[in-house]
Formats: C-alpha cells, structure tokens, sequence
C-alpha cells in the first residue's frame, strides 16, 4: 500500500494543500501506525501536515487510527471517572509539576493514568520525577485502580505511535503525532454505570484550544483543557490559566485566564533536576510547602468534570 494519493492532497503547500475527510485522514493513520510504507512517506506526511495543519476532522480521523491500535488499560469500579493525563513536554524552565498534580487527584480517590515519552528531549519530564519518587512505569499490567497513579510509556500503549514520535528527533520538528498523544483516551470502561474518563490536556498557543475544542467535540470526550504550563497540563503555579470544559464534546464552562500573579506564592525552586524537582514535590506533598492555589483550584475543576452528570 501507498500513502501517495494522500500526500499529492495535503503536500500542496500551506495555500494549495487540501484536507482530507475524517475517514481518509483514519486510513492515512491507520497505514503509517501499522508500518507499510516507507521511511521517506514518513517523512513526507510529517512535513506536509506540519505546513498545512490539521484540521479536527483530520484529527478525529486520525484518532480513529490510533483507537483502533491501542492496548487499552481497563477500569472496574463504578463510583470514579478515570483520569487521563497525558505529559509529553516537560519543562526547563519551572519545576514540572504534572506529577504533583497526577498524585493530589490519585489522594482524592481516582484513577490516575499519565502516559508519555521516557526519552530524554532535553527537559526535565515527568517520568523522569516520579521515577525520583518511586513510581514505576507500567510494563505488562493495564489494570487501574482508584486511588492510584499509574505511568505508561506510549510505547507500552502504541509502540508504533511512539515511533512517530521519535520521527522528531530525525526531522527536528513536530508532526500530527505530538498533538495526537494529547488527545488520545487509551481508557475502557467495563461498567456501564462508571462516569466516562476525563482527559486533562493542554495547549501552548490560543489558536490550538479551538481545534481542540472541536476535536474533543467530534469525538464526544470528556476534557479539560487549559493554557499548558510549559505545555505541560498543569496550572502554573505563579498564575491561573484559561480553561475549557467539555462533557460528552459539549462546552461545560469556560474560565478566564486570571490576570497577574499570585499573591503569597512562596518562591518556586531554581535549582531544577530530576531529583530536586521530585524532592520539591514531596515537601509539598508532605505539607512542609504550601501546595500552589493555582493547582488546588485546577483539582476542584477536574472534579467538575469529572462528576456523573444528570442525563
């Protein structure tokens, strides 16, 4: 099989490219996730779609693919939504505080699943601190349980999707795969009675949120999406960032941006490694550091969403 019919369509350049349906869009996918083309589409489709963008029903399409493809981790109980967070960002900047936010939600009682890359882009990434902290990555076990984080690499849930991953580090920028993991839901639910999961993702620039937005919508999810703290799905801890509910792809609310910083923040760490960041989290974890406002209002918010809404 070939790919080349789709490239001739969106490798037109960003005024001549045209988009392709839903369906096209999970065929395309579907063909590079299952590894019959050659090195050389590869290449062509990440640039074509890194020129001309995609659209969410190219997105949604693409989704499709994965969904199709996945281990999924599984899910029992009846009383928690599931929470999916997916951190692939990492930061250099500020200490990441995914997993301190992944840990506060498995104390509030739900299933936490945060997946991501374990290869190191230069930053400091959430893997890299909870495995500080004594986590382990997910190898052979899908099972989760409330209460509880569990880390899985992507490769454990799509070792091809991880593969297009790594087609960055060839090619030097991002391709249609680094907006997919932020989306994807690699979650099934056994019980009829259990809420849907709740994705908590991210965004770096306002012009993604929208096409995020309608993803989610044609996929019919359950999300939360704000402005990413380094494009991690966590609120900076300095101010409150925007944020956009769904439930079931419909809008459950929206919040602004709060202007400003916040008052009283205790200064965040500088000395920024793995094992400092992991020892920073425990200290708030452990109430020796006042955990930030900003996260605490972010946790009242994914329970929000993440309550059973009335039919």
């Amino acid at each position: 099989m070939s790919i080349q019919p789709y490239i001739k369509e969106i490798g037109r350049g960003k005024e001549g490219a045209r988009s392709l349906s839903r369906e096209q869009s999970c065929d395309l996918m579907g063909q590079i996730l299952d590894q019959n083309i050659t090195d050389l589409e590869i290449g062509a489709f990440c640039l074509a779609m890194r020129i001309k963008g995609e659209t969410p029903q190219e997105m949604a399409g693409f989704l499709d693919a994965a969904y199709a493809r996945l281990n999924y981790f599984v899910y029992n109980p009846t009383e928690k939504a599931v929470l999916i967070i997916p951190t692939y960002n990492g930061a250099r900047r500020l200490p990441v505080l995914t997993p301190l936010l992944g840990i506060l939600l498995a104390k509030e009682g739900f299933p936490v699943l945060m997946h991501g890359s374990t290869n190191d882009n230069g930053r400091i990434s959430s893997y890299s601190v909870l495995k500080q902290l004594g986590y382990i990555a997910a190898s052979d076990s899908f099972s989760l349980r409330a209460g509880e984080l569990t880390f899985s690499p992507t490769q454990l849930i799509c070792p091809p999707l991880q593969k297009l991953l790594d087609v960055r580090q060839i090619i030097g920028v991002r391709n249609s795969a680094h907006s997919l993991v932020k989306l994807l839901i690699p979650v099934k639910v056994k019980s009829p009675t259990t809420p849907n999961p709740v994705l908590i993702t991210s965004y770096t620039h306002p012009e993604y949120c929208v096409s995020m937005r309608s993803t989610l919508n044609l996929t019919n999810s359950n999300a939360l999406i704000l402005r990413g703290c380094e494009g991690e799905p966590v609120a900076d801890a300095r101010r409150s960032p925007q944020y956009t509910a769904l439930v079931n792809g419909d809008l459950f609310f929206e919040r602004e941006a709060e202007k400003g910083s916040v008052a009283g923040l205790h200064s965040l760490s500088t000395d920024l490694t793995a094992s400092t960041v992991a020892n920073y989290t425990l200290q708030m974890l452990e109430g020796k550091l006042p955990i930030p406002k900003t996260i605490l209002d972010q946790i009242e918010l994914i329970k929000q969403v993440a309550r059973p809404q009335k039919v």
